[in-house]
């Protein structure tokens, strides 16, 4: 299993739809006990939040999030945790919106801490 989740901060490699995630927004990950929670923000979204399960490599979550636009909108996602060679994680990830139509992939990838 690839290491705990809990204090990373990690961001999209890659712009998704405009008005959403992209790669200026920020994902505080936490980790306990196979629960997983972060706070994101950044780009379109003023804040987030996401809530969910691990077990073992598999990440199972609900996400909700407000856009400077005043709109919210929730979905769920289902991540896969891969650590990289040079010991960073990412997550692959397959998600859909619930409260509006769409559904996409993505990849997250951990920051350094000289990274912007």
């Amino acid at each position: 299993m690839a290491r705990s989740l809990d204090g990373l901060t990690l961001a999209p490699v890659a712009d998704q739809a405009p008005g959403q995630v992209g790669t200026r927004t920020r994902f505080a990950y936490h980790e306990k006990d196979g629960e997983i929670w972060a706070e994101y923000a950044g780009g379109d979204v003023v804040r987030g939040h996401l809530v969910g399960t691990r077990e073992g490599d598999r990440l199972d979550f609900r996400y909700v999030q407000l856009k400077h636009d005043g709109t919210t909108s929730a979905g769920h996602c289902v991540s896969t945790v891969v650590e990289l060679p040079d010991g960073r994680v990412r997550l692959e990830e397959t998600w859909e919106w619930e409260s509006q139509p769409g559904s996409g992939t993505s990849v997250v990838e951990q920051l350094t801490q000289h990274a912007p």
